[in-house]
């Protein structure tokens, strides 16, 4: 039988083969050739980085002067899990029936949503996984749920015609997925639509919400959003928001 080991979560550590031995994976390209003298630079560079006993287990020619690698190494450092506070969507998740109750009981009307990806953002799997009837992994979309329409309007949407859209449906909630994060094009462009919807003078009254993995509930806050999503949500859980906020705020 196992014997499991008392964790101390004020010092936690990595760890691979052994309790506390530190060991990391790290994945990263560098702007070289694929070589010897690659492995060389990349081990290095782990080393400068803090990593004890730095190995490079993998390198792929990326071709015209990248590679990739993989690098073992161990780090010293500890965190402590007991001190750490991530700002949440502070919501009791209701399932699909209990939403369609609590619209009927509290809002007595059907909930308008409208999902798009924005901008450049052609990804749009995350707000399918969120919008669609079929929904994902078992979970079942808002064009499923009763008392609710929603519109996915799809991908690469400009912030102008998602606002002229919500003036035209009178939408109770905006939800804007964002996959496309390089070099953070994610921040103006959501900056933009809240600026928009202030400019219409329609901010506070729809419900906003932002998703993606690069998105969480604190920085959708600093951008002027109700709420952030990241990767693991499903309809429930945008839903259980959406609907408690609209009684919150009276926007019934």
């Amino acid at each position: 039988m196992y014997e499991v080991q008392k964790v101390d979560l004020t010092r936690v550590k990595p760890y691979g083969d052994t309790m506390n031995d530190g060991a990391v994976q790290l994945g990263f390209s560098l702007p070289v050739p694929y070589g010897d003298e690659a492995n060389e630079a990349a081990r290095q560079l782990a080393a400068k980085m803090g990593f004890e006993e730095p190995a490079v287990v993998y390198s792929h020619d990326l071709g015209i002067g990248y590679t990739y690698f993989v690098v073992y190494g161990k780090t010293v450092h500890t965190v402590d899990y007991t001190t750490i506070e991530v700002p949440k969507v502070d919501v009791d998740v209701m399932e699909k029936e209990d939403i369609e109750a609590f619209i009927r009981d509290n809002i007595k009307r059907p909930v308008v949503v409208l999902g798009a990806c924005t901008g450049t953002d052609a990804h749009t799997v995350g707000i399918d996984a969120i919008m669609n009837m079929k929904g994902y992994a078992g979970h079942y979309g808002l064009e499923r749920y009763e008392g609710m329409d929603a519109y996915n309007l799809g991908s690469q949407v400009p912030n102008e015609e998602l606002v002229a859209k919500a003036i035209e449906l009178k939408a109770d909630a905006i939800l804007v997925s964002q996959v496309v994060t390089q070099k953070d094009v994610h921040i103006p462009n959501l900056t933009e639509l809240v600026e928009l919807l202030e400019a219409e003078g329609i901010r506070d009254k729809v419900v906003l919400v932002c998703g993606g993995p690069r998105l969480s509930h604190e920085l959708a806050k600093e951008l002027g959003y109700d709420a952030g999503f990241g990767t693991g949500s499903y309809a429930e859980d945008v839903a259980t928001f959406i609907v408690n906020e609209i009684v919150k705020r009276n926007l019934i």
